[in-house]
């Protein structure tokens, strides 16, 4: 599990660190603050590889640009490893001061565009030994469906299309453990995802596709399937692959497979209707339980997400202890700031939006957000302009909901105001 990481010359601040909690950790903010980068970096400092492009030195950093991190160790008792890297400007790299740390954990990374990549301690180890392999998987969303052809020292990936097929037709342990993660990631109990019947596409097509039995009775084509069907889909099939890939190779090296895996995901909820949203971090967190059948596998959640749905769904559950919510902010010298958002219950999804995570004053349109401003101020006056409270009035029945809670304080005052009746006139 990754503890810690700590930033200098490198990333949206001149220095900037963070320690994780050992179970969920959000990743809030406005857009273009860092989020994304930052689950490079703890990638990066989980794997020693980059899962996009190489996280390069601020232009401005008046000090070597330097990276450390520190993780948990897989053996009870023994002290966490230290990652410690600068960045060399002569050779355009960045460069360990230390020997390589031991990786410990299976780590998981579903990026923002749909791909996912996948890393394996077992694999990563046999590379420290000298073994020309590739220690991470890099696949895109189309890779994940249709497959990537074979390379040197890379593991061989058949896509979901194929391997759903096969393991269907098998009807095995492959199958029925997609099966339990399928059902562990569905929106919601009455919306289980499951398997339909295969089938052909086309005739240019001669595979016999995996399709999704829909609640209306008609079984869709995973690739004719929504985008969020896909990606969650795509989610499934990679966590099974990657957790049949890891036992294979423990027994080919003679060890015991690990037991604790680090999921990180960046904007889940993409593509995901409301209910979904509400369901899908907890689904997460449950997920290798729902894929082993036993509770002794540790997950560590690291999670950018821009949706109140997540954070309201977490309430019941949520331990400072063990779970944290970061945010990116500004100051007032325009820099970018990383702090540890202190929890509490709010109830709903509308108050996470006014809340300072997401800045909303109102969680309403923007011009229901102006006539309530204005409105406001008129209530603060001592003598407000009979003209601007009419104005006012016309704004707010034309963006304001019936129901709104405002109306009660705003239709007693303005009629006091222009010296109306209980009945308006």
């Amino acid at each position: 599990m990754l503890i810690e990481l700590h930033m200098k010359g490198v990333g949206p601040a001149e220095e900037m660190g963070i320690a994780f909690k050992p179970r969920m950790n959000f990743i809030t903010g406005d857009n273009g603050l860092g989020k994304s980068f930052l689950l490079d970096v703890a990638w990066w400092a989980l794997t020693g590889t980059w899962a996009r492009d190489m996280a390069r030195p601020r232009s401005d950093a008046a000090l070597q640009p330097r990276i450390d991190g520190r993780r948990s160790s897989t053996a009870a008792g023994d002290a966490p490893s230290e990652v410690q890297v600068v960045f060399e400007r002569a050779l355009q790299a960045w460069v360990y001061e230390k020997r390589p740390p031991t990786y410990a954990d299976i780590v998981v990374y579903a990026r923002a565009d749909g791909g996912i990549s996948i890393a394996d301690p077992f694999r990563l180890y046999l590379i420290s030994a000298g073994k020309n392999l590739e220690g991470v998987s890099h696949f895109t969303a189309e890779e994940l469906l249709e497959g990537r052809a074979p390379r040197e020292g890379a593991p061989r990936l058949e896509g979901l299309i194929r391997d759903w097929a096969s393991w269907q037709r098998e009807k095995g342990e492959a199958y029925t453990q997609l099966c339990r993660v399928l059902e562990q990631l569905s929106p919601d109990p009455d919306h289980v995802l499951r398997p339909g019947e295969l089938k052909r596409v086309s005739i240019e097509d001669s595979r016999h596709h995996p399709t999704l039995a829909m609640p209306y009775g008609v079984d869709v084509p995973l690739i004719h399937a929504s985008a969020a069907m896909r990606r969650i889909a795509s989610l499934a099939y990679a966590l099974v692959w990657a957790w049949r890939e890891h036992h294979e190779a423990a027994q080919l090296v003679a060890a015991e497979p690990l037991r604790s895996i680090v999921l990180l995901t960046d904007e889940i909820e993409s593509h995901l209707h409301p209910q979904w949203q509400r369901r899908i971090v907890p689904a997460l967190l449950g997920v290798m339980n729902a894929l082993t059948k036993t509770a002794d596998v540790a997950v560590q959640l690291i999670t950018v997400t821009h949706s109140p749905l997540v954070l309201a769904s977490v309430e019941p559950d949520f331990d400072a202890v063990r779970d944290a919510i970061w945010l990116f902010d500004l100051n007032d010298e325009s820099k970018v700031t990383l702090e540890e958002f202190p929890f509490t219950r709010r109830g709903g999804a509308d108050d996470w939006l006014t809340s300072r995570i997401f800045g909303l004053y109102e969680t309403g349109s923007p011009r229901a957000q102006e006539a309530l401003k204005t409105a406001r101020r008129l209530l603060l006056e001592e003598r407000p302009d009979p003209q601007a409270i009419e104005t006012a009035d016309k704004a707010l029945r034309q963006t304001l909901g019936g129901t709104d809670p405002f109306w009660m304080r705003w239709s007693y005052w303005r009629d006091q105001q222009l010296g109306r009746g209980e009945d308006g006139t």
